[in-house]
This record gives C-alpha cells, structure tokens and sequence, in this order.
C-alpha cells in the first residue's frame, strides 16, 4: 500500500539531549539502555490501546483478542500519519494521554525518537530474540543504527522494482531496460512512438530518496554526537542530474501523482513502466484497470550492469509509546501482529501488507501467480529485491520538512526554474537550518 509523508513534532530536545541513531543510553528514562526490570507481566488483565490507519487491521486485531482474554486490544483507526494521525501522536505525548501502540512509517521512527516518545522495546528480551526474524534492512529501520535499542517491529516494507507493460515492450521491439543507461535509451524509443517510459513525481520524494537509496546514497548519519546531512553528495547529485536530463528532453511526464490525470495516463498506455514499491501493484490494478494482464514486474534498472541493487519505498512499524504502564504485554501484541503466519496472513489479505519477516515473505498467497500481470508470480521478484535493499540507509529528524522542501524544489524545477539538484541543495540548507532552530547538534 502507498505510504506518504510525515508530520512535525511539538517537544524538541535540548542541545545536551540525546542524539538519535548511533548513540548508547542508560537508564529507562531517557529511552535508551536495556532495563530488562521495565519489561514484566503485569500479573492481571491489560487492555492497550493501539492506533493505526491499515485498512481491516481490526481483523487481526480480533484474532489476538479471542485468544487472548487477558490482554485485550482496542484499535483505533483514522488517517494515514502524515494526514493527522502523526500528528495526533505528538499532540497525545505532550498532554500525556498517548495510546499504547502506534502505527509509525519507518522514516518518521527518528523524529518521534528525538522527540523521547518511545520505549525502548529492547528491555524486553522477546523482541530483541526476535531481531533475527526479519528482513535485516528493517530491523535496521526500527533500531536507528544503535546495538542495544529498539523503538518499533517491523511490520511491511517497500522494496522497489519495475513496473512494465510488457506487450507495449514486445510489440515495439524495444528491451526491457536492465540498467539506466538502457532505460534512457528506451524513453528515446517510447517517445518518438508518442509515449513517456514513467511519469516523474514532484511530490512523492520518498520514491527519490529509494532511487538515492538504490544508488547507494546516504542522505543522514549520526555518529552519536551529532547529525550529518547529506541531500548533494555525489550520489544524489548523479541520481537528479539523470532525471533532470530526462525532464530537460520531455522523456517523462510530469503528471501530478495519485490524480485522475495520472492514472489515465497508465490506463491509455501512454506511460509504459513505474518504478514503484511493491505496494504498486494494487495502485496500478485500481488505476489502469483497462491494462489488465499486460503489466509486468522486473528487478529495478542498475547503475552498472550486472549489479544487483534495490531501494525501498515506504514500510511502517508498530511502536510502544512512552509512558505505557504495560511495556510487557505491548511487546508481546506487536511481535504477535508482525510475526504470527496468521496475523500476516490476515493483514495480507485485508490491506496487502507485504510482511518485513523472510519467514512472511513466503506466506502462499505471495507464491501464486496474479492475474493482472499475467499469471506472474510478482511477489518472487520483491522478495529479491526485499534481500537487495541496502541496511545501513538512515532517514532523518525533519523528515516532513525536509520532503515538503525538496518538493517544493522539484515542483520549480519541472516548471523550468532551477534543477533538481538545485532543490536539493536547498533542501539541505533548510534541513540544516531545522535541525539548529530545534537545538539538535549538526556536525560541521
């Protein structure tokens, strides 16, 4: 499913406080160390509360509830976290009245940990024998580069791959691009016959970020004292020169994401692939319904032939919010909802929630053949580029900001003002700037 962006937060940390990812802490207050003493039964019957914006999401929530009678979990759903529902968390921890558990995408967990709204789940020893379990790239994720700390469980993920037509491909006689340098070489082709290969979106710059990711980019780094910002390193800078030349040259469209104008754009066939998450795969049935048995789903364009590389694009966690009076039993739900074969079948069924487990990634429903790429077992092609996705990548405090100012960026750009580089090393001016406003240390 489609991930979007984030919201700020309210309580900002002092110039002495704890710097995210990459730090070590002691002590249960500061949310840091591994306080096994935090993380007990409570020896009576617990009822959590717990937030989330997955659609049939009760479902599963209804199966723990009937096997477990003594800890009871009441859901609450509203709108994706950077529709409010972030929002609403920051809002709760200030006044004190957070739920228990919380539905928060990966690239916002650093922002809610500068924050010190979260607890540490490594005091629970369940969840750190649990690490094992999972995709390595999103424990990664959900433990912020630190060893001894935890701040969510991984509960889906967003490897991304590409999204083809392929008898657009087979009928023009054009390859199917393994690398960039061929997929340029096929946006020439498609455009003299009157289409565009992809659209490029001014919005969804978290689809940007993977294509940094997939590059080997590293946008933030934290070596425990301070953060680093890295939006016009060499890599990024490469990744949006070679969209800007596509631009430049009318290789893409340019249609605003997610809009009407957009998805009759794949549904008429006049955009030929998507470089898209795997979450995509429903975008594109409900989008292009017309389109029905002529997509397919190849391993992302490399930098260099041969290579075997993939970025991500979305994933969320279910954390524990500071202040819960039942760490315990909190843990034990959320490792319950993002581990149990019956649990991520029902969120697969229900959302299409594409597990962060490797033991999910072979649930039966992800081995079959689907119908509106051709009988093509799609979910084979995620799971390798699930293993293909970098561990090390680290998002940032100011993530809203910093996407809203990148955004801003490319939308000028698209209109002819500036570049995509340009944007970005604005983007990493005002992300600086940020940072200092909220007294979080930069490094020089």
């Amino acid at each position: 499913m489609q991930h979007m962006k984030r919201a700020v937060g309210v309580a900002l940390l002092t110039a002495g406080a704890l710097v995210v990812a990459g730090c070590s802490a002691s002590g249960g207050d500061s949310g840091g160390g591994t306080d096994a003493g935090a993380c007990e039964p409570a020896g009576e019957d617990v009822t959590l509360t717990f937030t989330s914006w997955i659609p049939g999401i009760e479902d599963a929530v209804d199966i723990w509830n009937e096997a477990n009678p003594d800890i009871q979990v009441e859901v609450q759903t509203g709108p994706s976290g950077n529709a409010g529902t972030y929002q609403n968390f920051f809002n709760q921890l200030e006044a004190g009245n957070a739920p228990d558990l919380g539905q928060i995408e990966y690239d916002a967990l650093p922002n809610f940990r500068v924050q010190d709204g979260l607890e540490n789940l490594a005091a629970c020893e369940d969840v750190v024998a649990a690490g094992d379990q999972f995709v390595d790239w999103t424990w990664g994720q959900v433990t912020l580069g630190t060893e001894d700390e935890v701040y969510g469980i991984p509960q889906d993920s967003g490897p991304m791959a590409l999204f083809y037509r392929s008898d657009l491909f087979e009928q023009n006689g054009i390859e199917v691009p393994t690398t960039w340098d061929e997929y340029r070489e096929a946006a020439v082709q498609i455009r003299e016959l009157g289409g565009y290969i992809t659209n490029f979106s001014q919005t969804d710059i978290n689809q940007f970020a993977g294509f940094v990711w997939q590059a080997g980019g590293q946008w933030f780094a934290n070596d425990g004292e301070a953060w680093t910002v890295e939006l016009t390193d060499e890599t990024s800078t490469k990744v949006a020169d070679y969209w800007q030349d596509l631009i430049e040259n009318d290789l893409v469209s340019t249609y605003p994401a997610w809009t009407d104008e957009w998805n009759n754009a794949y549904n008429s066939g006049e955009v030929w692939t998507w470089n898209s998450a795997v979450w995509g795969a429903n975008s594109i049935a409900s989008g292009a319904p017309d389109t029905a048995g002529n997509w397919r789903v190849a391993q992302g364009p490399q930098w260099e032939a041969g290579e075997a590389a993939a970025g991500n694009w979305g994933g969320s966690s279910i954390a524990v919010f500071k202040g819960t009076d039942h760490l315990y039993e909190a843990a034990k739900f959320a490792l319950w909802l993002n581990t149990s074969e019956e649990a991520l079948t029902s969120l697969n069924e229900t959302a299409a929630i594409y597990p962060a487990t490797t033991a999910g990634l072979q649930l039966p429903a992800l081995q079959e053949g689907v119908e509106f790429y051709g009988d093509q077992a799609i979910y084979e092609v995620f799971a390798e580029a699930a293993g293909e996705v970098n561990p090390d990548f680290v998002w940032g405090p100011t993530m809203t900001q910093t996407y809203a100012d990148v955004s801003d960026g490319f939308k000028a750009a698209v209109s002819g003002s500036g570049t995509l580089a340009d944007a970005l090393a604005s983007a990493q001016e005002s992300t600086i700037a940020a940072l200092e406003a909220q007294s979080i240390p930069v490094a020089e």
